[in-house]
């Protein structure tokens, strides 16, 4: 990598087990595709967090085959390395310089009396950087649900750091028993040390919902409040007065976080002549608001750690950038992207001056490496390499590229080539992703790649629907589940075969969740496409989703409207429902769903394994034991990998 503007890129050892840089030293040689597990095990380094003086890092990574997590100083040996085993990691951060938090998740069986069988609940550790014992928030609470629903942040309140988080408080129904009766959150603070929680908020009551920002001062700085059965809501200031308030039967109004001011906060609603959502600026003092971020598609919030004050943001389109207030924090930021021109730079933790950050760099040629920068040194050091085993070689060229669907809207997708070989009339993986609301980049995918090491030409197409060209882009996909939002994807193996990349007769459609309802869609509602699908959590009754969300929240008012909008009418979605047209099938489908999913149930990929049989359609049906909508686990998601990739390559051979 090039070094400029007094920023330099060096290699130091994080822990010397920890990676092998042979990622950077490797002399070019005739293409071998790595073994699949390089691809669909967990990355050998998961996250990373810095402590607030940037002393201290602590990271997950796997070392000689197990997964640690690691404390220590950026130059140093370690406080301390612990054993995680095969948890679902869900985040790492600091409280003050003493306490990492770590969080997680896992699916639990919520027992009789719910309408909901299991859900997938989040917990949150607190480990001593200086050696002592794990805490598990609201663990020894008898009156609070052992799990986290929110992470508020961390504030220094008085001279000490204290945790905010939602905790839901449980039903007294005996003497010193407690049930769990319902799921609204309350806001507690907690001590890092003794994990002891102080409630500093109520919950919502029966009906409703209730979200918090915490202030820089540890105080809560606004409340949002908001009417299920109606769509009123408000926006209450630290002294409880009313700010703002409106109403909105679909629910399109929210908290955003801190301002870019300590006594201002964001938050958004829906403008119904503008047809799209717009954020404000809402001032503490007076109510007066301002638009904020007017005209810009946002990915992420880029916050100081300490105060939680919103200090940049990164563009969310496909053509991603990174953009901050203050003048040095730009002129970091210019440096850092100068010294990493032609990667995809993502910043994952900072200290509030900036003068440490951590990066997650990857692009052509790179699959993931992790940095350390020193502004005070202008050091750029490597701290881990997410795949040690795919040399640069190995990863294939992938770009952004554009075309327009058939109806003349524009859009682009991100093309992955095989390493090696030359990009003309080659077999194809059409790989939409999931959501709908969502959007691929051009960055390192362990997915397409792993299509790609073996031959493939994928693509991954930002249908309309997809949330990197703006509102209005983002609605144009409302009501064309199995329309135009399908079509969009047909269009760009038209447009690849077009040029000459692919060859339209070669062509399968993969996809998890969303993209898993394209890929049955593309050979159920479309037919003559595809030589095979790949459906992995994927939706194929639009009904029985409907029916089961809707029970699930007690006939929410909003979701309900919510479907409408997003699916059209409740009596078109047979029709759009791959499900219904199982007989239509000719060519061979893969259904691929975990066990424990909370987000596209089991069920779905068994009715459609079940319509496929009755229909006497060749299907292979591989369930996923313990596995949740995520792929979490590095076992289930490399039999995925295994599985997805062994089919296509037997129903459309690479050649």
């Amino acid at each position: 990598m090039r070094a400029l503007d007094a920023l330099r890129v060096r290699s130091i050892a994080f822990i010397a087990v920890i990676c092998s840089l042979v990622a950077f030293q490797a002399q070019a040689q005739e293409f071998t595709p790595p073994p699949l597990s390089a691809y669909g095990k967990l990355p050998g380094f998961e996250d990373a967090a810095l402590s607030p003086s940037g002393e201290l890092i602590a990271a997950v990574a796997e070392i000689q085959g197990k997964r640690l997590l690691i404390i220590k100083p950026h130059q140093g040996d370690p406080l301390r390395v612990e054993p995680l085993g095969p948890i679902k990691l869900r985040g790492l951060g600091w409280a003050g310089d003493d306490t990492v938090l770590l969080m997680l998740s896992q699916t639990e069986d919520l027992g009789f009396n719910w309408r909901v069988d299991d859900m997938e609940v989040y917990k949150m550790l607190a480990i001593p950087a200086h050696g002592g014992d794990f805490k598990v928030m609201f663990a020894d609470q008898r009156d609070i649900a052992t799990g986290v629903f929110g992470n508020f942040g961390t504030r220094k309140v008085d001279g000490k750091w204290r945790i905010f988080a939602g905790g839901v408080r449980m039903t007294e129904t005996g003497r010193s028993r407690y049930q769990l009766m319902h799921m609204r959150r309350a806001l507690f603070s907690l001590d890092p040390v003794s994990l002891k929680p102080s409630r500093i908020e109520r919950e919502a009551s029966e009906g409703r919902y209730r979200d918090w920002i915490v202030g820089p001062d540890g105080r809560t700085a606004a409340t949002f409040n908001l009417a299920y059965n109606n769509g009123d809501w408000d926006i209450r200031g630290p002294d409880g007065k009313v700010l703002a308030s409106g109403k909105d039967p679909a629910g399109r109004t929210g908290l955003v976080g801190m301002g870019r001011k300590a006594d201002e906060i964001v938050y958004y609603e829906f403008d119904e002549q503008l047809g799209e959502r717009v954020w404000y600026a809402l001032s503490l003092t007076d109510g007066s608001r301002r638009e904020s971020l007017p005209d810009i598609e946002v990915s992420r919030i880029y916050r100081d750690r300490a105060t939680g004050l919103m200090i940049g943001y990164r563009e969310g389109t496909t053509r991603r950038r990174n953009v901050f207030f203050g003048e040095r924090h730009a002129k970091i930021s210019e440096k850092i992207d100068t010294a990493f021109k032609g990667y995809n730079v993502t910043f994952i933790d900072w200290t509030s001056d900036m003068s440490h950050v951590i990066l997650q760099v990857d692009g052509n040629s790179n699959a993931g490496t992790w940095f350390h920068v020193d502004i005070n040194t202008f050091r750029a050091d490597p701290i881990g390499i997410e795949r040690p085993d795919i040399l640069p070689e190995a990863v294939g060229p992938f770009s952004i590229v554009d075309y327009t669907a058939q109806d003349g809207l524009e859009m682009d997708g991100i093309l992955t080539l095989p390493p090696g070989r030359e990009a003309k009339n080659l077999a194809v993986i059409m790989l939409p992703h999931g959501g709908p609301a969502s959007y691929d980049t051009a960055s390192f995918d362990w997915w397409a790649q792993a299509f790609a090491s073996r031959g493939y030409a994928v693509f991954q197409p930002n249908f309309r629907g997809s949330t990197n060209r703006g509102a209005a882009f983002k609605d144009a996909g409302d009501g064309e589940w199995g329309g135009k939002m399908q079509t969009d994807i047909s269009d760009a193996l038209a447009m690849l075969a077009e040029k000459g990349i692919a060859d339209p007769k070669r062509a399968c459609i993969v996809g998890a969740s969303y993209g898993g309802y394209a890929a049955l869609a593309g050979v159920t509602l479309q037919q003559g496409i595809y030589r095979c699908a790949v459906s992995v959590a994927g939706v194929s009754d639009l009904s029985l989703m409907r029916r089961k969300d809707l029970y699930e929240t007690g006939n929410n008012k909003m979701l309900k409207i919510s479907f409408e909008r997003q699916l059209g009418p409740k009596s078109d979605l047979d029709k759009l429902s791959p499900r219904s047209h199982a007989a239509a099938v000719e060519v061979p489908v893969m259904l691929i769903h975990g066990r424990d999913d909370t987000v596209v149930y089991f069920e779905q990929s068994e009715k459609m394994a079940d319509a496929l049989k009755d229909a006497h359609k060749p299907y292979e049906f591989v369930e996923l034991k313990g596995e949740d909508h995520w792929l979490s686990k590095a076992e289930t998601r490399q039999h995925m990998l295994n599985a997805s990739v062994a089919f296509v390559e037997e129903h459309n051979p690479p050649g």
